[in-house]
């Protein structure tokens, strides 16, 4: 069987998985977004659908005036006794929490806090015992990752945090995820910091609160050493176990630009590394202990891997794929007859609030993005969004008897208008970004004619020059007056 990497892409990083009555559920890290933690379904751990969102009321996640890269981190997803938790950290709060449903297609409980501090969660079940896992410092101090046992119903600690191991010495230890395989005690975790140094490291016991043994060979998964290759930042995995007893870590890692340009603004992605179990009870991953682009593993099931190369209204739910900068005020979205309309306030999209805006994540180099769009008052567009800071804006705006049609460039302190048009009276307009690795291209076709406004290069919405932990989101938005759009399509050329 092949498969290539990644399997989710775009910005889903974090990747969380359990297995549940032959299917697969896997959530993700969304940060500043809203709704939070995109909920994904898979048969085969290599095509996955995103069947909800964990987070979709303001009751359960305080997201009103957080930065860009705040918000929800890292999540976990588990199954016991009937019941799915999803276990994450508010890291503005500074808060860890869970929420739980009986059925994973419905709405999540109000939320559950632990009294732990830390970020990347975790719980582990066991003889009716709950476990929860962070990093971060215990009762007395000791950095590390940190574990109690907590009420599951409550949250309630019933023993004091300890920490239970401190790594192999790389940096921002986190992601601590336990597993009981055969005799042993598994933690698996992050080191390294999610960026080019990112690694996945593990180690072992007998007993639940160690001594915890490394792994001899550790990272056992790590793209650092590897320069000049797309992928890049591998880390963050949770381990899983399919059908056929065939391990697997899903996991995170991003693709810059080009291989000798170290850029990326696509986000961090889910990618699926395979995973062998050695006679002695230690486990070594993927190609020499990396991730690559395709692998191919001896399987006794046919999968053939199946991709979404079109998105529009008509193909995607408002509600479900697309998603919102905190919490929006929902009056002033509407959809009726294939059309969007957007009301926008003053809120602006360089503001740290809830502008009128809804978005797409960007999920390959190489795509095309089209909507026919009216403007009844103010202005409104197409954004290419990294962050408050970082965004490539196509709009139209309504002036008193004529309307331009304007690329502007925000890169940090710079706010620069790099092209706009005046036009009169128009029977239709219809916005287009086309991108590749290297640069996006604004243009407008009005009444048949297009206008192309410029070029901006995708290097300045990187991680590596806006800095943070999201990626590109191709969004609609609208600022003070009405605009509709028609006839969205965004295709993926590759």
């Amino acid at each position: 069987m092949k498969y290539k990497n990644p399997v989710i892409k775009g910005f889903y990083p974090d990747p969380s998985v359990c297995k549940v009555n032959g299917k697969y559920y896997l959530v993700c890290s969304s940060m500043q977004y809203f709704p939070a933690v995109p909920l994904f379904e898979s048969e085969d751990l290599i095509n996955w659908k995103q069947i909800g969102n964990c987070l979709t009321r303001e009751s359960q996640i305080a997201l009103r005036g957080v930065n860009s890269s705040g918000g929800v981190f890292a999540p976990t997803i588990r199954y016991n006794n009937g019941r799915f938790y999803m276990v994450t950290t508010n890291s503005t709060t500074q808060q860890n929490f869970y929420v739980y449903t009986n059925d994973i297609y419905a709405e999540w409980s109000e939320p559950i806090y632990v009294n732990q501090g830390g970020i990347d969660p975790s719980l582990y079940f066991e003889d009716g015992k709950t476990y929860f896992l962070s990093n971060g410092s215990d009762d007395i101090g000791v950095e590390g990752i940190t574990q109690c046992e907590i009420d599951i119903e409550t949250g309630e600690k019933l023993s004091p945090s300890v920490n239970i191991w401190q790594g192999t010495g790389g940096r921002y230890i986190e992601s601590p995820h336990m597993y009981k395989i055969g005799e042993y005690y598994y933690l698996m975790v992050a080191e390294g910091g999610t960026e080019y140094g990112h690694m996945v490291t593990y180690a072992r016991s007998k007993d639940i609160y160690g001594k915890f043994e490394s792994y001899p060979y550790n990272p056992v998964l790590t793209n650092r050493n590897l320069g000049g290759f797309e992928i890049q930042g591998v880390g963050h995995g949770d381990l899983i176990q399919d059908e056929y007893d065939q391990w697997w870590i899903l996991h995170l890692g991003f693709r810059q630009i080009d291989q000798w340009l170290p850029y990326h603004h696509l986000g961090r992605e889910t990618f699926l590394t395979p995973v062998y179990f050695n006679k002695d009870g230690w486990f070594t991953a993927g190609y020499n202990g990396t991730t690559i682009h395709e692998f191919e593993v001896k399987y006794p099931s046919k999968i053939t891997q199946l991709e979404q190369k079109v998105y529009t209204f008509d193909n995607t739910n408002l509600k479900l794929d697309w998603l919102h900068i905190r919490i929006p005020n929902m009056q002033d979205y509407y959809f009726y007859d294939n059309t969007l309309t957007l009301i926008g306030t003053h809120i602006t999209l360089d503001d740290v609030d809830s502008p009128t805006f809804i978005g797409l994540r960007q999920k390959d180099f190489d795509a095309t993005a089209t909507c026919d769009i009216s403007v009844e008052s103010g202005l409104g567009g197409i954004t290419i969004f990294m962050d408050e800071q970082q965004h490539y804006d196509l709009y139209v705006k309504k002036l008193d008897n004529s309307y331009t049609i304007t690329e502007k460039l925000n890169v940090g302190d710079i706010k620069h208008i790099q092209n706009s048009i005046s036009i009169g009276e128009y029977s239709s307009i219809t916005l287009e970004v086309t991108s590749n690795n290297f640069a996006y291209t604004f243009s407008a076709i009005v009444d048949g004619t297009k206008h192309i406004l410029g070029t901006a290069q995708t290097k300045y919405l990187s991680t590596e020059v806006a800095s943070g932990f999201t990626g590109v989101i191709i969004g609609l938005y609208a600022q003070n007056g009405t605009s509709k759009f028609k006839n969205f399509r965004l295709e993926y050329l590759s």
